[in-house]
């Protein structure tokens, strides 16, 4: 299966977090699936790390490393196409990560893994 995975889901993925579901935890434990990370996802962390909002077990290079090479994630740029979809879209969610990962989502036409009830309001499939 491919999917796009949100933030904080891989982030719960990583940090073996119980708020992660059984169904995630099949996704990302099987390696013959194609799990794909924005580098929306990499800013979002960035900026969280920077302001204090979200402490990393390990600098935050090796966790980008890490998710390649770890992980086995597919890593997806944002290009004009995700942008202007972004634009398209209704302001049911007003994260701009999020909105990014939606757009990206139906772009590339995977569904997204996350537990964000907000997405669901979008027209992209959402699995948790």
């Amino acid at each position: 299966m491919r999917f796009l995975t949100d933030t904080h889901a891989m982030l719960w993925w990583l940090r073996d977090d119980p708020r992660l579901s059984r169904r995630a935890r099949t996704l990302f434990g099987d390696g013959s699936n194609d799990i794909i990370w924005s580098m929306a996802s990499s800013w979002e962390i960035a900026l969280k790390a920077a302001t204090g909002k979200l402490d990393l077990e390990r600098p935050i290079t090796r966790l980008y490393a890490d998710l390649v090479t770890e992980q086995g994630v597919t890593v997806l740029s944002i290009g004009h196409e995700h942008c202007a979809r972004v634009a398209e879209l209704p302001l049911r969610h007003r994260d701009p990560f999020d909105r990014m990962l939606v757009a990206q989502a139906q772009e590339e036409r995977v569904p997204i893994l996350t537990a964000d009830p907000k997405i669901a309001a979008y027209d992209v499939d959402v699995i948790w």
